[in-house]
């Protein structure tokens, strides 16, 4: 809308199917976000507007909330799901704290789908080969594109940790500073549109696939989770002993109750599943252990203090919103009902059956159609929505057929 518009404080309205729209640009039929195909409210959030650095002309992006025209939040807004789960916490005198860990690759310009994607040709005039893995001059070539991301991210507010060149070719990992799970997923949103934009203007592609190159690691969206009481502001996780607590128990064993139910919140799209099936450090399980990166759950090596529990199953693909009140919305069940975990798995390990995950975006929906507990979490029309939308984007992938089906199959008697 207009500056002007904006300032006089009109109010923008979008229809409640928008929010259920597939990533193709289709809806699923009107009886999953009703019939009449309503409207909601926009309300921007005030500490989420911003002047777009990387723009010309003078343009700004206003995050918003979803909320019905009666003023609830709806139940279809991913990011009104993760407010709810945060005020779960809050009744019950606790603030759970996140660090996300976002991993994308950096691609010459690819105008043709049908041809996999290339490293960009770097200022010596070469395209990478995949032996940068975190070198100090790993990303020289490409230092005018993150030289601007730096500056643009200053002018956002937000606030990096560390930077780093990632295991694949062309591929590096942002470490945003832990905080407030709503502000990380703000700032997570606001840091792929920002790396997609500035890309742009420098001739490149930012591609935050889960798995766009074959035999090369695929990029993750860690969760690093803690929780601390809101008064005393100390980590529940650790006992005054630096012990860990059962409350700590009770979060991982939450984790691991809910994971396989909501594997398609944390991997929802086809390619998220050639991630997970080819792990090189993306683990399809509901494991936890001692800082070792084949468990699902990972236990870093920290202080006391620091001491949390890392989901290593979401992708960059997921919606950060969606994916952090999943994550946190399973933990708080284990807490509510004192599950407790399995034993923790070191070393190399098999993955016990009970503990395997959906290892395709179908088996994962049905799964999903099952779960009660996701239902108990996030509503049956926010679950049932979510569903029928991903069953469009499935049903769509099914329509084509691959290069590998006509390369290897067709010569089969």
């Amino acid at each position: 809308m207009t500056a002007e518009g904006f300032l006089e404080g009109r109010r923008l309205q979008l229809a409640r199917g928008v929010l259920l729209q597939c990533i193709m640009g289709g809806y699923p039929a009107a009886r999953f976000y009703g019939s009449d195909d309503g409207d909601l409210a926009l309300i921007a959030e005030p500490s989420q507007i911003h002047r777009l650095p990387w723009s010309d002309d003078p343009r700004a992006l206003a995050i918003c909330d979803a909320d019905e025209l009666s003023g609830e939040s709806s139940n279809l807004s991913t990011r009104g799901q993760l407010k709810k789960v945060i005020a779960r916490y809050a009744a019950r005198g606790l603030a759970p704290v996140v660090a996300p860990e976002l991993e994308f690759f950096v691609f010459a310009p690819n105008t043709d789908p049908t041809q996999p994607f290339r490293p960009p040709v770097g200022l010596d005039g070469r395209r990478e080969d995949g032996l940068s893995a975190f070198s100090v001059s790993s990303n020289n070539g490409l230092r005018p594109f993150f030289s601007e991301v730096y500056k643009c991210m200053a002018a956002l507010g937000l606030p990096r940790d560390t930077f780093m060149h990632e295991m694949g070719v062309s591929q590096f990992e942002i470490n945003l500073l832990h905080g407030d799970p709503l502000l990380l997923a703000d700032q997570t949103f606001l840091f792929k549109h920002l790396l997609k934009e500035v890309a742009l203007k420098h001739g490149l592609t930012v591609v935050c696939m889960a798995k766009p190159l074959a035999h090369t690691p695929g990029s993750s969206m860690h969760i690093h989770q803690s929780i601390v009481d809101i008064d005393s502001g100390k980590n529940v996780f650790s006992d005054a002993h630096g012990e860990p607590t059962a409350m700590f128990r009770h979060f991982i064993g939450g984790q691991q109750a809910g994971m396989a139910d909501f594997t398609a919140l944390f991997a929802p799209n086809v390619n998220s599943y050639q991630r997970l099936c080819h792990p090189y450090a993306s683990p399809n399980n509901a494991c936890w252990s001692h800082d070792n990166r084949a468990a699902g759950l990972r236990i870093p090596a920290s202080a006391p203090i620091a001491r949390r529990v890392e989901n290593r199953l979401p992708g960059a693909d997921a919606n950060p919103y969606l994916a952090i009140a999943a994550s946190l919305a399973a933990g708080l069940h284990g807490i509510e009902h004192e599950l407790e975990p399995t034993e923790a798995i070191q070393g190399e390990f098999e993955v016990p059956d009970n503990l395997s995950l959906p290892c395709t975006l179908h088996a994962a929906l049905e799964r999903l159609k099952r779960s009660q507990l996701a239902r108990e979490l996030f509503g049956q029309e926010f679950i049932e929505g979510y569903i029928a939308s991903k069953t469009m984007e499935l049903t769509s992938f099914f329509d084509e057929i691959t290069p590998w089906e006509r390369r290897v199959l067709a010569a089969q008697a």
